[in-house]
């Protein structure tokens, strides 16, 4: 879940629910490259708008509780989430914004001969995932530390690339999509997994919410489409991406 700085307390609540609050940027400005603009920051954001959206604070890892939490699995129903991705034995994922590896490390046992590449920016997260990885004595699991405009990804190596709740905080989301849209495969995708944004009921701030609309808008400036969206998942959208 990113833009990867370290926010504490403002982001450990970030995710959970209630209201925005969001001001209304009354004027904005665009930087040199065109692609973000700026204006007054919401309670929950940055001050950095993309296509209408404004990015997200992020979780840093003194959230990372939160990610652990026990009644997780039984609230967003990660089973399900799982089951959706259809691995391959063979399949390799990259898992972006990866935190602890609570995620992870279910789908490692589902790619034994494949590989999870879990990327994460912060250096905290790059140690849970190693004490998690040797915890379980996993060998197909590879923390990799990325940047904030860059997963560190070699071109054409990946199957899948998941985000869960992690998109939306991405500090350079055009950049760091696509540097993944690179890494793919040949029929490789992107699952997206975010808070229903059009849904009033989900009970997730909306600054960490997207709609299926918004998402389909961001992702086709790295020239991909949506394949589906998979609404088995109680709150979240599954939206799968490819070239």
């Amino acid at each position: 879940m990113y833009r990867f700085v370290l926010l504490a307390f403002v982001s450990l609540m970030a995710c959970q629910p209630g209201s925005s609050q969001q001001q209304t940027a009354t004027t904005t400005t665009t930087n040199s490259s065109g692609i973000y603009q700026t204006g007054p920051a919401s309670r929950d954001g940055i001050g950095t708008f993309y296509k209408g959206r404004e990015i997200a604070h992020v979780m840093g890892h003194l959230g990372a509780d939160w990610l652990e939490r026990p009644e997780r699995q039984r609230e967003e129903r990660t089973d399900l989430l799982l089951s959706a991705l259809d691995l391959k034995p063979t399949d390799v994922v990259a898992d972006i914004g990866a935190g602890t590896g609570f995620f992870t490390f279910l789908m490692a046992p589902q790619v034994p001969q494949g590989r999870v590449l879990a990327v994460d920016i912060q250096p905290e997260m790059i140690e849970y995932l190693n004490e998690g990885k040797a915890k379980r004595n996993l060998t197909n699991v590879q923390p990799i530390q990325s940047t904030e405009s860059d997963p560190k990804l070699p071109a054409k190596s990946i199957d899948l690339a998941i985000m869960i709740d992690a998109y939306h905080e991405f500090s350079y989301p055009r950049e760091m999509i696509q540097h993944i849209a690179d890494a793919l495969k040949p029929g490789g995708r992107i699952a997206l997994v975010e808070y229903r944004g059009e849904d009033p009921s989900v009970p997730i701030k909306e600054l960490h919410k997207m709609s299926v609309a918004q998402a389909t808008r961001e992702l086709k400036e790295a020239g991909l489409r949506l394949l589906k969206n998979d609404g088995r998942l109680p709150q979240q959208h599954i939206m799968f991406f490819g070239k």
